[in-house]
């Protein structure tokens, strides 16, 4: 679930997106994240272009940020066009302070994943809410599943401790990534969440369970928007 921070969250979340966004230089290619902070960079980089000549193309991670970059009359490439990228900006729903993060809220964790690893370097943009002491307080890890599977990877789940839930819209049906497949969102114990590289690695071996929203490496640069401006965390 998205967590709402409300106007003072949204002006934090814009402040860190506006300087992840400085990081942009003309001639770079970019993988662009889905999210409401994911979606200010977007309108940066636009305004940019308009105004000082930027030149930058993307790959969306997400239809819905496709359908917002040309809105925006963002250039638009594929990742078989540019394999490797040279910044990756997205949001993210829980970052640690080891930098280690859970996204997949908007259910494009796979998608965000692919890029996230293709890129030179990848920043995340997020409000000071999003800081959390251990992943994992706020929401359940989301797994992108292939439907079929569903039942035999709720079990794996439940043998591993966890609590799944299928993630459904409004509608009643279950939610759909844009790859066609399904999301649960689990939730663990904090004893499984402390070890979130080797919990990663056991839920990538249940067949059927395509991707996690675990993103434990690489360690991005993390834009952090609080009250008293942008704090970025690093190595």
């Amino acid at each position: 679930m998205k967590r709402d921070t409300g106007e003072a969250g949204r002006l934090q979340r814009e402040a860190a997106a506006e300087r992840a966004a400085a990081e942009v230089s003309s001639g770079m290619v970019i993988g662009f994240g889905t999210g409401r902070a994911a979606g200010h960079v977007l309108e940066v980089l636009a305004r940019r272009m308009r105004e000082d000549g930027l030149a930058v193309s993307g790959i969306p991670s997400s239809g819905r940020t496709e359908a917002h970059a040309r809105r925006l009359n963002l250039p638009l490439v594929t990742l078989d066009e540019h394999p490797t990228l040279d910044l990756t900006i997205d949001g993210a729903d829980e970052v640690d302070a080891q930098r280690k993060i859970i996204k997949g809220a908007g259910g494009a964790l796979m998608r965000e994943k692919v890029l996230a690893t293709a890129a030179s370097r990848l920043l995340i943009v997020i409000e000071e809410a999003k800081l959390v002491d251990r992943l994992g307080e706020t929401s359940g890890v989301p797994l992108e599943v292939l439907p079929f599977a569903l039942g035999a990877c709720e079990r794996h789940l439940r043998a591993l401790g966890g609590d799944p839930t299928l993630r459904h819209e409004a509608s009643g049906s279950p939610a759909v990534t844009d790859n066609g497949n399904w999301v649960i969102d689990c939730v663990f114990s904090p004893a499984s969440m402390a070890d979130a590289e080797a919990l990663d690695m056991r839920l990538h071996e249940i067949p059927g369970l395509l991707e996690t929203g675990l993103f434990v490496r690489p360690q991005p640069t993390v834009y952090v928007g609080t009250p008293e401006g942008v704090r970025i965390l690093d190595r």
